[in-house]
Order: C-alpha cells, then structure tokens, then sequence
C-alpha cells in the first residue's frame, strides 16, 4: 500500500505542491495579507479587462486591471496621460492584480504619477513554467498597441484607453522587475514593434535574478518577514524550465548560457533595491555591470529597507521619495 501524497513544495502556504505532482493553490479571498488594507480615497478608477482570452484552449482567461486618476493637471489642460504597466512579485510562482498590496501600489502610482496603469496578471509557475510569464507580459504589451491600432473604439473605452501611447514605461517589482529588464532586451531602443506605441524606459524594482554563486548579502543577510534564501531557491525550483539552475538565462543575466548584452541597445533602466535586502548585491552587481556595457542606468539603494518596501507600504515616507525618482526619470525618458 502505498503512502499517501506528501507536500514536497510549500510557498507560504499559498502554494503547495504535493509528492504526486497534484498542486494546491489558496484563492486569494482565503490568503491572509498581514492586516494589508485597500486604500482606496476615491480619487482613481479601476476596472478589469480580458486581455488574453485562453478559454477555446482550456485555460483560465488573463486579466489586467486599469487605473486612471479622476482630476490631474493633463486632464485639466485636456492632455493625455502617460501609460505605465505594473507587472506584479511573487517569484513567478505566486501574486495577482487583486492582491491589496499590488492595488494599492497601482493606486498610488496612477494618482502620483498622474498617469493610466495598467497591471497585468500573467501566468504562474509551476502549471505554467518559464518562458510562459514572459510571453504573456509581451501580449498585455501587445493588447496595447491594438487597441491604439483599432478604429473600434466607443466613448467609454476611448477614456480609459485612448491615451499617450507615445509615453509608455514599464515598471516591475521582484520578479516583474526580471520581466521588465527581459521586455526591454526584446523590444529595445524606441521598441519599434510596437508603433505606435513607444516605450520610454523601464524601472526594475529589486529585481528577481538569481545565479548559482552565492553574493554576499545572500549568504550573510538576515531573513526577511516574508523571504529567505529558501523561498528564493524555492521559486527558481517551481518556475525555471525542469532540469535547470539559476544560471538560466531568464533568471541569471550574465549567466553563462545567456545573450551577450553589450551590443543590445537598451531605452533607459531605472533600477531600484532597498539596503536590506537578500538581493541587494545582486542588483547592485546587475546595475554596476549595465553601467560598464555603457547602458543608461540610474541606481538607487534605499538604506535599511527590505523586498517590497515600495509595494507593501506605497503611501510611506520612502515610498514618496521612490516616486520622485521614478517622476523624474519619467520627465528625463520622455524628452
């Protein structure tokens, strides 16, 4: 008689996976968010959208959610507002548009920001394992230029879409962040594929990379609230292609099977990381050698945070001083 199935894989008990290869998920009205509340002051609006319908194919449909601020300074002067995707954390195995942190973040950089967002869910591992989260931010990316290209518009979609599509920035946290920097070396300078959309820069924040050598603060950093070197290793496990290590070209960007970076032409990355983080070194290391290949990168470290300072608390202090960074380099991209 054989033993019953075991868990082999458990992601903070959101995710689990069992010795049968039979995966369990919690629904995200069962996940409890440590007291994380919506704050929602009335002043953007949101709805959901289809932008990948999978249903012939058997798979659940793809959502993303779209924020725009009631009253801004383009809105008055009969502007369009810049558009910036947000592509959620998780490590690729877990996170949603719905989770109250990712809404809040979304809330918070629309209203600041005065710009339309536009947060995509993609596909998570390990039903569905790297490349599969990649292809589908390309086709959230895709959605957008048809709808700039579709002459099907009625009054209500136009307000909500039909806006500055020659002002598109993508920003990703953790592994959004390792999204983000893999949309900027697929559509490069000027992402022409996309006319007439134009995306102008990218920021990664505290990106998800990895690597099979330990850096410093991975071995020597102390655990996170919601992160440790297990859970990272644990990611990579669940998300990489079977069989492969973190020095995988989607998770290592200077690994040894990956594409050369220095004669790619990159628009602007803007990259972001908190001083007490268990990736910290890695990122700096990703940012100092994007440097050296003479890529325009602009680096800020932010002393004593930890992973997801921004996301997880988006109307704190620092959190205001990280959206001074992103305004301006949306101002410098942009010109």
């Amino acid at each position: 008689m054989g033993s019953l199935p075991h868990v082999v894989e458990d992601c903070l008990g959101i995710l689990q996976v069992y010795s049968d290869g039979s995966i369990f998920r919690l629904s995200d009205d069962q996940i409890d968010f440590h007291n994380i509340t919506v704050k929602d002051d009335g002043s953007v609006v949101w709805k959901d959208i289809i932008y990948n319908d999978r249903k012939k194919d058997g798979k659940e449909n793809l959502y993303l959610r779209l924020y725009k601020p009631i009253t801004t300074t383009c809105i008055a002067n009969k502007q369009q507002l810049p558009i910036i995707y947000f592509f959620h954390g998780g490590g690729f195995c877990v996170g949603s548009r719905t989770w109250p942190n990712c809404h809040n973040c979304c809330l918070r950089l629309s209203s600041e920001l005065e710009a339309l967002v536009i947060a995509p869910d993609y596909s998570l591992a390990p039903e569905y394992r790297l490349p599969a989260a990649m292809d589908d931010a390309f086709a959230s990316i895709k959605w957008l230029q048809d709808q700039a290209l579709s002459d099907d518009y009625d009054d209500d979609d136009d307000s909500w879409i039909n806006h500055d599509y020659d002002r598109v920035y993508v920003i990703g946290d953790s592994s959004g962040g390792n999204i983000a920097h893999h949309l900027a070396l697929r559509f490069g300078v000027g992402s022409p594929e996309l006319a007439p959309v134009r995306v102008r820069g990218y920021v990664l924040m505290a990106p998800f990379f990895g690597g099979s050598v330990r850096t410093k603060s991975e071995e020597e950093g102390p655990d996170e609230p919601f992160l440790n070197m297990q859970i990272l290793d644990r990611f990579w496990r669940l998300s990489l292609p079977i069989g492969a290590t973190a020095d995988h070209p989607l998770a290592n960007p200077f690994g040894p099977l990956s594409p050369k970076l220095e004669p790619k032409k990159l628009d602007p990355l803007l990259v972001i990381v908190g001083g007490n983080e268990l990736l910290k070194d890695r990122v700096e290391d990703y940012a100092n050698k994007m440097k050296e290949l003479n890529k325009d990168v602009h680096y800020f470290e932010f002393e004593e945070m930890q992973h997801g300072f921004f996301t997880n608390d988006p109307f704190s202090q620092v959190a205001n001083m990280v959206l001074q960074e992103i305004k301006y380099f949306m101002c410098k991209s942009s010109s």
